[in-house]
């Protein structure tokens, strides 16, 4: 049996007691969870529940308190930074706001070419040449690639934030609310191309989300977090057309039409 890409195994994140708290918050209580090469795995849930949390652990931008998380069988909680700045080439965020996501002092070109010239793998000759490559899998005019993110709509910036995750080559995606601050004009456009990467460069996808009715047509499982724990895991049609737990059926009540988008 085929290892998962990423194992998380009681992962446990907390934080310290701020303002008029006496005690720490946990954020995250003791979730396990895998996502194998080439599919989606949905992490729904409502605010505060935990989701963004645990996106940060699995990034190693917060160290979990507890539990474990591998990424193609190496540990990442016990790894020295100089190891764990290699290994996140193969695991990339996208994170919700698109403009935010960017420098508003570089061009698309430089915002691309960034993680290139970061990770030592620049090269004059050939760089340029990559950066377009980039923009043509994301679908974006070279056109753009002098222009600043103020001068971007929200979906053309979101997918320069794609553009600038695939140049490190990663096998997963962590997207965290990846169309929640796009028009919903645009949200389709972006996640059709999640999906068309996906079987194109068959990258594993972490995708967090609140919409249960979004995540149906876009994920393989779903797992619904409430309060720091998953209450319900399995595979997505299942659980969005008989969701067991009342916490979900809450989820999928409060969208008023679960069939608004074919995206998948």
């Amino acid at each position: 049996m085929t290892a998962p890409l990423l194992e998380v195994r009681d992962l446990v994140v907390r934080y310290p007691a701020r303002g008029r708290r006496t005690s720490p918050v946990l954020a995250v209580d003791r979730i396990s969870f895998t996502v194998a090469a080439g599919e989606t795995l949905a992490l729904v849930g409502e605010s505060g529940s935990g989701k963004s949390s645990t996106a940060a652990a699995v990034l190693m931008l917060r160290k979990p308190e507890g539990g474990s998380v591998r990424f193609g069988g190496r540990e990442l909680t016990t790894v020295e930074e100089p190891e764990l700045r290699t290994l996140r080439r193969g695991f990339q965020p996208v994170f919700q706001d698109p403009y935010g996501s960017l420098s508003p002092r570089k061009t698309v070109f430089d915002a691309v070419a960034e993680p290139l010239r970061v990770q030592c793998r620049w090269d004059s000759a050939t760089g340029p040449a990559r950066v377009a490559e980039l923009l043509d899998l994301v679908h974006l005019d070279r056109s753009v690639v002098r222009r600043l993110p103020h001068e971007l709509s929200g979906g053309q910036c979101q997918r320069v934030g794609i553009a600038r995750a695939l140049a490190s080559e990663p096998r997963l995606l962590v997207l965290d609310e990846p169309v929640s601050a796009l028009d919903p004009s645009v949200r389709a456009g972006v996640i059709n191309l999640f999906t068309e990467l996906q079987d194109s460069l068959g990258l594993a996808q972490l995708f967090i989300c609140h919409d249960l009715a979004l995540v149906r047509h876009v994920a393989h499982r779903v797992a619904v977090l409430h309060r720091g724990r998953i209450v319900e895991s399995g595979p997505a049609r299942q659980v969005c057309d008989a969701p067991t737990h009342d916490y979900t059926r809450e989820l999928l009540s409060s969208v008023p039409d679960p069939d608004r988008l074919t995206a998948r």
